[in-house]
């Protein structure tokens, strides 16, 4: 399978500040063009058995040298679904175990994602950030549709509720509302981002974007100023990030974008200063055009009247 797009990613996940372990987990492969974040549900230890058991479980059935990426997610996502159902049921301690997840594989300059819950895929191009994924929640479900605002679903006391999930129940991969496939042409000068709700639930996407577009370079100080500024405002839950960046993308609010554009704007101005001499050079030579044509045309006058 060919990849073209030179992918730049960096992965960073932590248990925010008011969690005593950390239920998430996080993955980044460039070379294969994998990228993966999850979110244990249950509570300890079978939130993070969860979470651990989804990541070894589609990384192992997941090649996207194979190619038919869709039908592969699917495949990859039910059989962790299956496995963390059958550990669940074979002991006490894992009961009722789940997860949420956002898996995304870039192949071919596309980047096919599939989506189970409230972890999400946020798009930055061309200056704007679009969120690809819906929230398999009510309370997302009335935030996409415009019921709520962002600032009153993110306020929401069933904010946390999921009607789907990854292990609660044994699956098919061709079940009905369960993963969540759908694909988007990745241009070079775009980024992609997927998060847990660790993040989305106390930074709007106007407040994502803009760390976002600070980006210079380093796909690592996005990821980590993410997850600062999500404990900035309280951590109240584990906090996962998964940022990807195409070759050509330079954040709106990076140095070398503002330095680039400081010096177009001086370039600019230079242009501009420069035509005032050159027009005024114009207005010169056609001065002088008229006059040698007047003085051309007296003499010709005087000639005729002395040949008369």
């Amino acid at each position: 399978m060919r990849t073209t797009v030179a992918w730049r990613a960096a992965a960073a996940s932590d248990t925010g500040l008011q969690r005593s372990n950390n239920e998430d987990r996080v993955y980044a492969d460039e070379s294969s063009g994998v990228f993966l974040v999850i979110d244990g549900v249950g509570g300890q230890p079978a939130g993070e058995k969860a979470a651990e058991t989804a990541l070894e479980t589609i990384v192992r059935e997941l090649d996207p040298s194979r190619g038919q990426v869709e039908g592969q997610i699917r495949n990859a996502v039910t059989a962790a679904n299956n496995e963390i159902w059958r550990l669940g049921e074979s002991n006490p301690d894992w009961s009722g175990m789940a997860c949420v997840l956002t898996l995304a594989v870039a192949h071919d300059d596309v980047v096919t994602v599939g989506h189970v819950g409230d972890s999400r895929l946020y798009l930055v191009w061309n200056g704007t950030i679009r969120k690809l994924t819906p929230d398999h929640s009510p309370v997302g479900e009335q935030e996409d549709s415009g019921e709520l605002t962002v600032e009153q679903a993110m306020a929401h006391p069933r904010r946390h509720e999921v009607f789907r999930d990854v292990g609660s129940r044994e699956r098919q991969a061709d079940d009905q509302n369960f993963v969540e496939v759908r694909s988007f042409p990745f241009h070079p000068g775009a980024a992609f981002l997927l998060c847990s709700d660790g993040l989305s639930d106390v930074l709007t996407s106007t407040e994502i974007g803009d760390i976002v577009e600070e980006y210079n370079g380093e796909p690592a100080d996005v990821a980590h100023r993410l997850i600062e500024a999500a404990n900035e405002h309280g951590g109240t839950d584990n906090v996962s990030v998964v940022f990807v960046a195409g070759p050509d993308f330079v954040g709106t609010r990076s140095p070398a974008f503002l330095d680039a554009r400081a010096r177009h704007a001086t370039t600019r101005a230079r242009v501009g200063r420069s035509r005032l001499p050159l027009s005024l050079i114009r207005l010169i030579w056609l001065l002088i055009g008229i006059m040698i044509g007047m003085a051309i045309w007296a003499g010709a006058g005087d000639f005729i009247l002395r040949r008369h």
